[in-house]
């Protein structure tokens, strides 16, 4: 954390991480998103390597963000209501333990709020289903190949992007309309 200016880091998983991108990218506070791999134990693994879901890694997006705009515990929000917590080791389509939902927390403080949130959403009944995200300390952050970062903006026509990716996002902006960026 910068105290100076106000940036934190958090690192998220919840399925493909070129659709946790896209929301992230798109929300007021986040100053920037970068896809990749976090959580494994192959140093500098590559995407046909976590692919084959044999590094333990998970694809992440690794959040910078102003807290004085957006609280870790908002971006939580976003994060809970755009994939499925309760899905082990799979989000629709995509399946394997690089899809998992993790949160990959930077401070006793976020994995406070992580577990609380969690907590939360369980009493609340929000899912059916226990969430099963987990919520474990960050680990090496491997930035994924450039190709990957900013796939949803360079990539808009692209099928997966049509029908996997843009659903979320408008589902974001509808439910998130007064986080946005300008």
């Amino acid at each position: 954390m910068n105290e100076s200016t106000n940036l934190e880091v958090t690192t998220l998983a919840g399925g493909c991480f070129w659709c946790l991108e896209a929301v992230f990218n798109q929300i007021r506070g986040v100053e920037q998103v970068a896809s990749g791999y976090s959580g494994g134990f192959v140093a500098n693994p590559t995407y046909r390597q976590v692919c084959d879901g044999r590094t333990g890694h998970a694809e992440v997006v690794q959040i910078t963000f102003d807290r004085d705009v957006i609280s870790f515990r908002e971006l939580l929000e976003i994060f809970f209501a755009l994939h499925d917590p309760t899905t082990l080791n799979r989000q629709g389509g995509d399946v394997g333990p690089q899809y998992r939902s993790a949160i990959f927390y930077h401070s006793p403080e976020q994995k406070a709020t992580a577990q609380a949130v969690i907590a939360e959403l369980g009493a609340a009944q929000v899912f059916d289903v226990p969430i099963v995200t987990e919520v474990t300390g960050v680990t090496k952050f491997y930035p994924a190949e450039d190709y990957h970062q900013e796939y949803y903006i360079n990539n808009t026509l692209q099928p997966y992007c049509q029908m996997v990716i843009s659903p979320k996002v408008a589902k974001m902006r509808k439910g998130f309309a007064a986080k946005l960026k300008a």
